[in-house]
């Protein structure tokens, strides 16, 4: 056991800078990690020669919760931590080892604390005993290794990924986890032409959409003019599931219809088309803006059908226009994913966009594409002002005139 000297604070905190603040913050969490540390390594000296002999106390939990004024389960919490990451001794008097030596090494530094030891403890205790000694030591390696630097959550992924690739197969499942799960989607379709969901989502099923809302519809990030995202937690959630629903019927494994994956006709005069004005016709239903219509033909499997000025059919076209796998795999390669300036969204997540749109003879090649986003898909396609071009192969925008008079152009810096 090591002494530490006491840190005094400065006297007058108000003129500190916000370095010496936020070194005098870290330096001295360091110091009570250290002290709480120190605190374990007694607890376990106790608990060897045992709380009876030494105080007249049935347990070392129970005493330590009366001497620090500390509730029983708190108490105990931070006596079964102590024996964990501290070597003890048994009762003939041999030692006994820590089961997480590095971990309580990493403690006595001043390193970690309980927010990091506890999951630390909570993965190592779930790795199958017959695992190796060296994938043990190596497991409690890589997550102090973490640890010193991440907080509680990303310890417990990370401890997950660990415990993954141990125990790839998991627990044996039991009867009652073999059971078909119960799930309800009702999709009712209003005189409007909107659509309404609701349903009913057994655990795993909710456990996993909540985890898409989460991840794909997280808050896009301050772009460069300070502009913040302005969706609710519900709009942000209705664009994250037409996301997941444009990946799977987008991706190359998707299930057919009548021998065609699934696919969606838009029905639109050819001037509107061409001028981007006016209204089509989804599935001979709904009614899109043109301008919707364009992004859609960017990149979606629809089937244009064009008409004239009676309304006659002048083509029923093919879903060739989206790009080919080929092709896609080189955007991602170029991209890395939404090629707007500060965007973060990943490929996955990301349209092809035809720069000279396909109504205006635009190529389908990659001197004539880029990947966005499905939100600045539409505000390229919108009345923003912004403009594309390949410059260097490398996609640029232009932004418009009130956002900066010289509209120098920006890059994405992923």
């Amino acid at each position: 056991m090591s002494s530490q000297r006491i840190l005094e604070p400065p006297q007058e905190l108000w003129r500190a800078g916000a370095r010496e603040l936020a070194h005098g913050v870290v330096e001295r969490l360091s110091v009570a990690r250290q002290a709480l540390a120190e605190v374990g390594q007694f607890l376990v000296e106790i608990e060897s020669r045992g709380p009876m002999e030494l105080f007249g106390h049935g347990s070392t939990a129970g005493w330590f919760a009366e001497t620090a004024r500390i509730s029983p389960n708190e108490a105990r919490d931070t006596v079964t931590r102590a024996l964990a990451v501290n070597e003890s001794r048994n009762l003939d008097g041999t030692p006994a080892p820590a089961f997480a030596p590095i971990a309580g090494a990493a403690a006595a530094e001043g390193d970690l604390g309980h927010q990091q030891l506890d999951p630390i403890l909570a993965v190592l205790k779930k790795i199958p005993d017959d695992a190796s000694a060296d994938d043990r030591t190596g497991a409690e390696q890589i997550l102090v290794t973490l640890a010193r630097h991440a907080g509680p959550q990303e310890i417990s992924n990370v401890g997950a990924d660990l415990l993954a690739h141990l125990d790839p197969d998991g627990n044996e499942p039991k009867d009652e986890d073999l059971k078909p799960p119960s799930r309800e989607v009702h999709l009712h379709k209003r005189d409007d032409g909107w659509w309404r969901l609701n349903g009913l989502l057994d655990p795993e099923f909710g456990a996993r959409a909540n985890a898409l809302f989460e991840t794909w519809g997280q808050r896009r990030p301050v772009d460069d003019d300070g502009n913040r995202d302005p969706r609710t937690p519900g709009e942000r959630h209705g664009d994250a599931l037409f996301d997941a629903i444009h990946y799977a019927m987008t991706n190359d494994k998707a299930p057919t219809l009548s021998g065609d994956r699934t696919t969606v006709v838009v029905t639109i005069p050819l001037e509107t088309l061409t001028s981007g004005l006016g209204a089509a016709c989804v599935d001979g239903v709904a009614q899109i803006t043109a301008r919707h219509a364009r992004m859609l033909a960017c990149d979606a499997k629809i089937i244009p059908a064009l008409l004239g000025t009676e309304s006659e059919p002048l083509d029923i076209g093919r879903a060739a226009r989206s790009v080919t796998p080929a092709q896609r795999r080189a955007l991602n390669l170029r991209d890395h994913g939404c090629a707007f300036p500060g965007c973060r969204r990943r490929p996955k997540h990301c349209e092809a966009h035809h720069i000279l749109p396909w109504g205006q003879l635009g190529d389908t090649d990659l001197d004539n594409l880029c990947l966005l986003c499905r939100y600045h898909h539409m505000v390229i396609h919108g009345q923003s002002g912004w403009k594309v071009q390949i410059t260097d192969g490398r996609p640029e925008f232009i932004p418009p005139q009130y956002l900066d008079p010289l509209q120098t152009p920006r890059r994405n810096h992923r």
